[in-house]
């Protein structure tokens, strides 16, 4: 801050961070509402508070978005210590609260009294649509199995598209090019994931992630189902919901005849791991990739298999097949490990060496 005016050194201590300043959380119990563990903070802010992801004009700055766990009922509130134009003339503060509107649908609370009171109706929310898988996972701490649930939904599920208007706000705390998607074109399908848990001696049900999917038209009677967003909330991620999702979704589809194959939209590395781990999952059981088939290279067979039983694609198919591959390669044996790096190789070069014949051939 050297060679800043007394005056700017004190409005730089009106910035807050606004990926620190945002509280959000998923709330089952009041008291959750005073624990500091029920927290966690956005990735991302920028879509919403700019490049630098920065707020101007407060001191002790919090944003709190808290959601009942189950329906996503929302209690919005902003919280300082102190604003910069309380203390300086012709300084404005940030306009926060619209900034935060933009994104959260209407019939939030701003008061907690108003929230637990719906907090207490929990009990009456049931997940949407049709359910499709049913999944534990172990949980340490608790010392006992989880169930999870995954359902497909639509916008003609009652109360369906508040709810999605609740759980897409997420997207922009934690998917860095996240944007709304158009509701009402019916080409959409939409897959939940929830944890099932007690209270009282009730059976409710806990938002954990979804994934948003397009079905794109393919000449002449085919779809195309691609994935355009998945998120598994913060406090869920590490637990394999992403794969279980994933794995669920794929085996919707997989039992389509109309469906050509599966694929997804600007994937990030993340989803290209979890994805991969998928795929070879589904694929490894597949006669053609037994490990004498894999030791004989990548094959048509290959292809023609994996896209008529798992809607699998070319692309996709050919790093399943290098993945696993590579584990039925001893990389101890020099044969057997020069044999799998020369088929690499010859898959990465070979649209170069392309590339090469053509020119040639048009200089010619």
């Amino acid at each position: 801050m050297a060679g800043l005016t007394p005056m700017e050194k004190k409005l730089a201590e009106y910035k807050c961070n606004t990926n620190e300043a945002i509280q959000l959380k998923l709330v089952r119990f009041p008291e959750d509402l005073e624990d500091d563990n029920t927290t966690f903070n956005p990735e991302y802010s920028h879509q919403v508070f700019g490049d630098d992801e920065v707020a101007f004009g407060y001191k002790g700055l919090k944003i709190l978005l808290y959601y009942i766990a189950g329906n996503l009922s929302t209690l919005f509130r902003i919280e300082y210590t102190s604003k910069v134009n309380e203390k300086f003339d012709c300084v404005e503060a940030d306009d926060v609260e619209s900034k935060i509107r933009e994104i959260i649908p209407p019939g939030f609370c701003t008061n907690t009294d108003d929230f637990v009171s719906l907090l207490e109706k929990e009990v009456n929310f049931k997940p949407f649509g049709m359910l499709l898988h049913t999944y534990s996972v172990h949980n340490e701490e608790a010392g006992e199995d989880i169930a999870y649930q995954i359902y497909k939904a639509d916008m003609t599920c009652p109360g369906f598209r508040e709810y999605h208007e609740r759980l897409q706000t997420f997207l922009m705390w934690f998917i860095e090019t996240a944007s709304f998607i158009d509701v009402d074109d019916e080409r959409w399908n939409y897959f939940i994931v929830f944890e099932k848990y007690n209270k009282d001696g009730a059976t409710l049900f806990a938002t954990v992630g979804y994934m948003t999917v397009y079905n794109y038209y393919v000449y002449p009677d085919k779809t195309r189902p691609r994935v355009s967003q998945m998120l598994i909330l913060p406090p869920f991620q590490g637990e394999g919901h992403g794969a279980q999702l994933l794995e669920t979704v794929h085996r919707y589809y997989m039992s389509s005849p109309t469906v050509l194959d599966i694929t997804a939209e600007d994937p990030s590395e993340n989803y290209i791991k979890l994805r991969d781990f998928v795929l070879v999952k589904l694929c490894q059981d597949l006669l053609c990739f037994s490990p004498g088939k894999l030791m004989q290279g990548f094959s048509q067979e290959m292809v023609m298999e994996a896209q008529q039983k798992l809607k699998i694609n070319k692309q996709h198919t050919r790093r399943v097949y290098e993945i696993l591959r590579l584990r039925a390669t001893d990389m101890g044996d020099a044969e057997q490990s020069r044999s799998y790096r020369l088929d690499v190789k010859r898959r990465l070069i070979g649209p170069y060496k392309d590339c090469h014949i053509s020119s040639t051939c048009n200089s010619a």
